[in-house]
């Protein structure tokens, strides 16, 4: 994962959380004699491949939000599985942002379907095919390891969530131990220790970090923290997040962060538009030349 990313020019993720009643106008025509999830996930995928296609030439990779596919049960997990092929084939990363949080056979489950799937005796059923998964520290160590050692097998990696972008963050990561830490910092030494434990070779470790842009003055001492990790910034754009602020982040290399934007590329032309295609390469290409001036 992060050798490729190392390999790219862009710096940029383009987030998709696909709002069934805010997607892009024309395209493909839904099947009119389908399920309503089925036409949902139709158009859903319809939508995701054409921001792609429009977006592709500014980005080094994609971030599919599982939920929003998730949510239209299995033909929106087909949807999910057709968008990120898509992705693959104009050479875009695909990151996973499923937050999964469980232990032993759950997280182990939950690692091979964002990866490379699972054997069965009746033949393998492929995963996600994705290079990297967003995942959740609180149960610990256990919680997290299943996706390094599935992520490994198919040269991917995971993004631990360390300080969100989420204005709730506060609650639990700002909160200050005992030992004089905040929570944030607990977990950044975790997941430094991880990366090295699991890949301790190269500038950039297999286990990045998710940092909101949201808290920029937390992005210098965290890459202290983790100074091997690469990191997943999140909250650009819509969620008020600069690029600007983001330099820190930078620090160990070009392939050591990704800036993800996803409602202010997605939208950037305005809900409505006839051609919104040109306005999103164009937001995309903004933060593109952002990112390449922190490097």
């Amino acid at each position: 994962m992060a050798s490729a990313v190392r390999r790219r020019e862009s710096a940029i993720a383009v987030g998709l959380d696909p709002d069934p009643s805010r997607l892009w106008r024309g395209g493909t025509t839904v099947p009119v004699d389908a399920t309503p999830a089925a036409r949902a996930a139709f158009a859903v995928a319809d939508h995701c491949r054409r921001v792609l296609d429009a977006v592709a030439p500014a980005c080094v990779a994609v971030k599919l939000q599982s939920a929003s596919f998730e949510r239209l049960g299995a033909d929106g997990v087909r949807a999910l599985h057709e968008v990120a092929g898509h992705a693959r084939t104009l050479d875009l990363l695909v990151v996973l942002d499923a937050k999964r949080g469980d232990i032993d056979v759950s997280a182990a489950s939950y690692a091979q379907a964002a990866f490379g799937g699972v054997d069965t005796p009746w033949g393998p059923v492929p995963g996600v095919g994705a290079d990297a998964v967003t995942v959740a520290p609180y149960m610990g160590g256990d919680s997290i390891r299943p996706f390094v050692t599935a992520g490994r097998r198919t040269g991917g990696g995971l993004f631990v969530l360390v300080r969100t972008s989420n204005p709730g963050a506060a609650d639990l990561q700002e909160h200050v131990l005992v030992e004089g830490d905040p929570v944030w910092a607990r977990v950044a030494r975790a997941v430094a220790a991880l990366g090295d434990d699991a890949s301790p070779e190269g500038p950039v470790a297999d286990v990045g970090a998710v940092v909101g842009a949201t808290a920029p003055d937390r992005i210098g001492r965290l890459r202290e923290l983790m100074p091997r990790a690469p990191f997943l910034l999140p909250g650009v754009g819509a969620q008020g997040g600069r690029v600007e602020d983001l330099a820190a982040a930078f620090a160990p290399g070009p392939g050591a962060a990704l800036v993800t934007a996803s409602r202010s590329v997605v939208h950037a032309a305005g809900d409505g538009h006839e051609d919104p295609g040109p306005d999103a390469r164009r937001a995309a290409e903004a933060l593109r030349a952002a990112a390449a001036g922190l490097r």
